[in-house]
């Protein structure tokens, strides 16, 4: 119950913040200049993913984003693993900004040897002007391909039954330079599943936050609790994390319960639960390079 209590609160501030940003303030939307290009929230988070999840920041238009995963085995496997660190799962990928408000990636996971690709949207970019809104909001539609060898290779299987689909609405506010939050409601559609009693579509609900410490560092926490479709003997995804941020690469130290790093492999195949110490030491490497000409207008 616990659990369900803090994703009502989370819910319930981030329609609070709307309710009293939203109050009629009709004299300073009149005396707005229209002409007059309107200034945009930015960093409520320093990289355009939590930890797992997606967050509600982008890269800028011709930016390229190159990232680097690693996923450990878990600290409580004790010395004879070197807690976790003999095992690791990597996923590597390239996003790209195609403008302020639409960018694409795709990636490749050693687990389950997935190939993923996603188009992200922003409709609504939060803004603290007079008549701007006071969340953001995010759209992203992505597909995940199984390439490993079958199990049962003499069973018919037709190229569809390697494929998933996974879409999230995504709504965020920045409060303060200090702290953000997000909610992403996400389904998850998986052609093929393990066993009979599995259910293809797969529905949670995501809480991302982030804390400011210092201009260069900041807490992270990534939560993922499935709310109906579970797959049997899996948990709820549990992310923390500790981004650095250093020029142009924004590094990342994270304790979680994922081994999958993709949306479907991370919500409907994480097994491992993190309340009894079944926690894995991890990594995320950002690092951005200018490949296009940068568009100087937020528009």
């Amino acid at each position: 119950m616990i659990k369900y209590n803090f994703i009502t609160a989370a819910i319930f501030l981030l329609i609070g913040s709307q309710a009293i940003a939203q109050e009629p303030d009709l004299i300073s939307q009149l005396k707005r200049d229209s002409t007059v290009p309107r200034t945009y929230v930015t960093n409520a988070f320093k990289s355009t993913r939590i930890i797992n999840n997606h967050s509600i920041e982008f890269l800028g238009k011709g930016v390229l984003d190159l990232r680097i995963l690693h996923r450990f085995g878990t600290v409580n496997t004790g010395i004879k693993n070197l807690f976790g660190l003999d095992q690791a799962n990597t996923r590597f990928s390239f996003d790209y900004g195609l403008s302020n408000r639409w960018m694409i990636g795709v990636g490749r996971s050693s687990v389950g040897k997935e190939l993923d690709g996603f188009v992200k949207y922003r409709p609504v970019w939060q803004s603290n002007e007079p008549g701007g809104s006071p969340v953001t909001i995010v759209l992203v539609s992505g597909m995940v391909v199984n390439t490993a060898p079958w199990a049962f290779p003499e069973r018919n299987y037709d190229f569809k039954d390697r494929i998933s689909y996974y879409h999230e609405l995504i709504i965020g506010r920045k409060f303060t330079e200090a702290f953000s939050l997000q909610v992403n409601p996400m389904l998850v559609h998986r052609n093929l599943v393990p066993g009979l009693d599995d259910h293809n579509n797969t529905f949670a609900l995501g809480i991302g936050s982030r804390l400011k410490l210092t201009k260069r560092t900041a807490i992270m926490l990534d939560y993922e609790p499935v709310l109906s479709g579970r797959q049997a003997g899996t948990k709820d995804m549990i992310g923390i994390g500790f981004d650095i941020e250093t020029g142009g690469h924004v590094f990342q130290l994270h304790f979680s319960n994922a081994t999958g790093m993709n949306e479907k492999a991370f919500i409907t195949q994480t097994a491992d639960d993190f309340w009894k110490g079944d926690i894995r030491f991890g990594f995320n490497l950002s690092r951005v390079f200018t490949v296009g000409k940068k568009n100087s207008s937020l528009h």
